[in-house]
């Protein structure tokens, strides 16, 4: 067994740009195991051992410490670690998996051009209907900062796991907060982003666990793969 923990994404396209992105720097990450066995080993470098997790997962194992490394999407990050930064250092930007997390409105809500005027909107909706505007997403704790630095409050979130751009169609919920990457998927609902709707550009990244047990051999293993790569990861 090596000294050093690397969660991978187990599988899509992230995962295929997470081992393309290893290899052109050296280290081959070799999948094995059938079906729903997820397992993978390192040529290259020695002292890694590789464990393939959802890229869900990955924050979570960052932030208990049971590895050391983890290739996740920022946002993950954010959304899933309280108080991320003390227990996660994101050592780099990989330059896949590009996602803007953003707030997105029904196009036909012509006076609706930005947060601002959605925290208008809110007002008109309590007055209407007596309860709050509905925003769909799976975001909820990166929402609720984004909201309350742009002072909007009377809104109420509505957690969406599934195809939360077509929420406002069905009615499920006024509006959204999710990621997009062409802003294809927002258009064909007949949705559009806010002027000022915008969250978070996120993309994979290479992050490190703050909270793992970093012995000396782990440290060893750190920094030999830290060269490997052209990375600071101390």
């Amino acid at each position: 067994m090596g000294s050093l923990t690397l969660g991978l994404p187990s599988k899509g396209r992230l995962m295929e740009a997470t081992i393309e992105w290893f290899g052109a720097r050296g280290i081959t990450i070799r999948r094995s195991g059938a079906g729903r066995e997820y397992a993978a080993h390192a040529e290259g470098i020695d002292g890694l051992d590789i464990v393939m997790l959802s890229a869900g997962e990955i924050p979570r194992e960052l932030d208990r410490g049971r590895i050391h490394l983890g290739v996740t999407g920022e946002d993950l990050i954010r959304e899933k670690i309280a108080g991320w930064e003390h227990r996660v250092k994101i050592a780099t930007a990989m330059g896949f998996g590009h996602a803007d997390l953003v707030v997105a409105v029904p196009a036909w809500w012509v006076d609706v051009e930005t947060m601002a005027d959605l925290d208008e909107a809110c007002a008109q909706f309590r007055a209407r209907h007596g309860t709050a505007l509905r925003i769909g997403t799976k975001y909820h704790a990166l929402t609720r900062d984004f909201f309350r630095r742009k002072g909007v409050a009377d809104y109420r979130i509505v957690d969406s796991q599934g195809a939360t751009e077509a929420g406002p169609k069905n009615q499920s919920f006024e509006a959204i907060v999710d990621i997009t990457s062409s802003g294809e998927t927002l258009t064909a609902n007949h949705l559009r982003v806010l002027s000022d709707g915008m969250i978070l550009q996120s993309q994979a990244s290479l992050c490190l666990s703050l909270a793992a047990d970093w012995g000396a051999e782990a440290v060893r293993a750190r920094d030999s793969l830290g060269t490997k790569l052209g990375l600071a990861l101390g």
